[in-house]
């Protein structure tokens, strides 16, 4: 049994404890082993990911007991890969925290920081929905300390309102285990994949019930309308590291209905196949519009970007909810490009909050180091909107193909190209407002006050690293979209034929057939 599946969620949870009890009132030494920490994740994620790049599915069970009775980790590709982009966020992201002095802002970043880590990297390794819960419930708790960092009334107020979101989200997810425990007498995901499927389809009151109430709490977490009331003030609010990395918190929650729609829940199976072709594609329709719509309306430029998330969640969930092989492939492609341009946008954002009285959208004096941030600036909303050539726009043309066979396809076409559109005037109105129209203010202030206050320093070099590092992903990301889409496609292809997943968790060599109707 290999034991290095286990090290993304250890290693976090071992630099954490360390940080708050022997280095706590020494921030370089948290700020070198946080670091280190992160940096190891990426090298063993992308160990992970080579070793997930031919198909292969490894199995760690805990304390060797075999599923279904025992705790497993499974990382395939889609866990993998994953894997792999919550740790290249966290190294930019940390930088950036690092390079502002966000970090010394508050106490216990870096150690929340870290369990924040750990709860991300077990929901995409585990491979049951109990400790799916439980790590949900992790990195919960971590979200909620990073999100009050630096303490506030607007940011505690926030924090709140994110908690009994989830809250309420973690209340129907413990009803929903409870159903489909009294249904099947198990949680592990490969196991549920064989029992749900040998249940009598007159017999599965209990089964819907479960399958309805865990879309409802994987909804939640992806911030898919009308679900979504949470995210706009508490990304608004909480400090721009954290809402960086809070770009993939979205994430866990499509990858959460990934996992358990294509494996325990997939579309032949009766029992749940109006959950994947009536209102989920309704509900991605009507999230995209909704976000798009907020960011043209948005009257400050954080609440723009938190909208522009839920308007690029509302994009994958159109791809998603196609559960085709294509539309799959195309959702991962958008997942990766969303969650790099959203976190780049954040700290932009940052950059933009440190030379202004705040950050609505009016004219007032330039920023700081203007012209480098407008650039950057510049170059994320050409990613966000999806303009060419940079990877949104690529990832909307594989979103687009996706829906060609779809009943949705009109309504799809129609809202991707329209929402395009008025998110295009969105960014660019606040673009304008921010960097171009602030120029006449200085001017003018300049020839009627020969006394006015000097510019604030511009931020720093290791703030600017770590937001131009996203941009060169993304333009990575662009450049290489032909041999990503062709794993993002092998990806789906995995997915949609489990028998490798299910024979390594269950032990069970040779092909494992679907069980025919009736038979249980």
């Amino acid at each position: 049994m290999m034991h290095w599946i286990i090290l993304p969620i250890v290693l976090p949870a071992m630099v954490a404890p360390f940080i708050v009890l022997a280095a706590r009132y020494h921030i370089t030494i948290q700020r070198v082993f946080s670091l280190t920490a992160v940096i190891a994740q990426v090298a063993l994620a992308l160990g992970l990911a080579v070793q997930a790049a031919d198909g292969t599915v490894t199995l760690y069970q805990l304390g060797d007991w075999a599923a279904p009775f025992g705790i497993v980790l499974v990382a395939d590709r889609l866990s993998t890969m994953m894997v792999v982009l919550t740790a290249v966020l966290a190294f930019f992201v940390l930088l950036y925290a690092i390079g502002s002095k966000w970090d010394e802002r508050g106490r216990h970043f870096h150690a929340l920081y870290q369990f924040q880590l750990m709860g991300i990297m077990g929901a995409f390794l585990t491979g049951d929905l109990f400790n799916l819960f439980v790590f949900f419930e992790v990195l919960l708790i971590a979200s909620y300390g990073l999100m009050i960092h630096a303490g506030g009334n607007a940011r505690l107020r926030a924090g709140t309102q994110y908690v009994l979101f989830n809250l309420i989200g973690s209340t129907l997810f413990l009803f929903a285990l409870g159903a489909i425990y009294a249904e099947t007498g198990s949680l592990n995901m490969a196991d549920l994949a064989q029992r749900v499927a040998l249940v009598d389809v007159g017999q599965t009151v209990g089964i819907r019930v479960a399958a309805v109430l865990l879309l409802l709490v994987f909804a939640i977490k992806a911030a898919v309308v009308p679900l979504h009331f949470w995210l706009p003030s508490s990304y608004a609010e909480a400090p721009a590291p954290v809402a960086a990395l809070f770009a993939i918190m979205t994430k866990v929650g499509a990858y959460a209905i990934i996992r358990v729609y294509t494996l325990i829940f997939p579309p032949q199976l009766e029992a749940t196949a109006g959950l994947h072709g009536t209102w989920l594609p309704v509900a991605a329709l009507v999230s995209l519009a909704v976000g798009m719509v907020g960011v043209l309306a948005a009257r400050h430029l954080d609440r723009l970007v938190a909208f522009a998330v839920i308007g690029s969640m509302g994009m994958v969930m159109i791809a998603i909810s196609l559960f085709t092989p294509a539309g799959m492939s195309a959702a991962l492609y958008y997942i990766v490009h969303s969650t790099l341009s959203a976190a780049a946008l954040f700290l932009i954002v940052d950059l933009v909050r440190d030379s202004r009285a705040d950050l609505s959208l009016t004219a007032q004096p330039p920023v700081a180091g203007a012209p480098l941030t407008a650039g950057l600036f510049f170059v994320a909303a050409i990613a966000m909107v999806g303009l060419p050539p940079l990877s949104g726009f690529v990832g909307k043309l594989l979103v687009l193909d996706a829906t060609w066979s779809s009943p949705w396809m009109v309504w799809a076409w129609a809202l991707i190209l329209g929402s395009s559109l008025i998110a295009l005037v969105g960014f660019a109105r606040a673009g304008s407002m921010v960097f171009w129209k602030a120029n006449g203010v200085v001017q003018d202030s300049a020839e009627s006050d020969v006394g006015a206050p000097t510019r604030p320093a511009p931020p720093s070099a290791l703030s600017y690293v770590a937001v131009s590092g996203l941009l060169v992903l993304l333009v990575m990301h662009t450049v290489l979209a032909g041999p990503i889409t062709a794993y993002t496609g092998a990806i789906a292809q995995q997915l949609f034929a489990p028998d490798a997943y299910l024979s390594k968790v269950l032990d069970t060599p040779g092909k494992l057939s679907t069980p025919q109707e009736g038979e249980h």
